[in-house]
């Protein structure tokens, strides 16, 4: 139980850790450091996801970690908001060329689909009751969106080389992709139980 806490915090800890002891720091604006390392917090907290409502968190059940799911969701949102807003800020030609997918660094790409992935989220979770999106249709859409950000965002931060330590980077960027896969390989094993089950008590009562 313990030791779970202990590797996803560690895994997230680490990572800023390292950053805020990065030499690279002494040559960047102060709003530019608090960018970057908004970018590393969303980062880290996009291990909490998964995990939360995939229920994985020991002492935590899973109907408060659904919730506590919709909460770090929007933290991530602000995050992403204050990554993008200082980058923008303090270069904005670069957050110019990167927004309209003409910039020559091979990362910008896949940081800016991950972040439309990530508004898109949020504004569906917000409208979704008044667009009448029904339950399977909005976990569908959900995961089919959080693959997109996971993907981008791995990416994105892998092909960064800044002020994050590469091995503590990667290991975090493997650790959310291990805690989505697994994740969405549960609901869908769950999905498929659900619906065997609701064939049989189907045919059963037909019977």
């Amino acid at each position: 139980m313990i030791l779970i806490w202990a590797v996803i915090v560690v895994a997230v800890a680490v990572p800023i850790a390292a950053a805020a002891l990065s030499p690279l720091l002494a040559w960047r604006d102060p709003l530019y450091i608090l960018a970057g390392f908004a970018g590393i917090v969303a980062l880290g907290i996009m291990l909490f996801q998964p995990v939360l409502i995939g229920g994985y968190l020991p002492g935590l059940p899973a109907r408060i970690g659904r919730r506590v799911h919709l909460w770090t969701g929007a933290v991530l949102v602000a995050a992403v908001v204050i990554h993008v807003a200082g980058l923008w800020i303090t270069s904005p030609p670069d957050m110019i060329d990167a927004l309209l997918f003409t910039s020559p660094t091979p990362f910008s790409p896949f940081g800016v689909i991950a972040m439309w992935a990530i508004l898109a989220v949020a504004v569906l979770a917000v409208l979704r009751r008044r667009l009448g999106l029904r339950p399977r249709t909005w976990f569908l859409v959900h995961r089919l969106l959080a693959i997109v950000i996971v993907v981008g965002t791995v990416v994105h931060g892998l092909l960064i080389e800044g002020t994050m330590e590469t091995v503590s980077k990667v290991a975090l960027c493997a650790l959310v992709v291990a805690a989505t896969v697994k994740v969405m390989a549960d609901l869908w094993m769950w999905r498929k139980r659900r619906t065997v089950h609701e064939r049989t008590d189907i045919g059963a009562s037909s019977a």
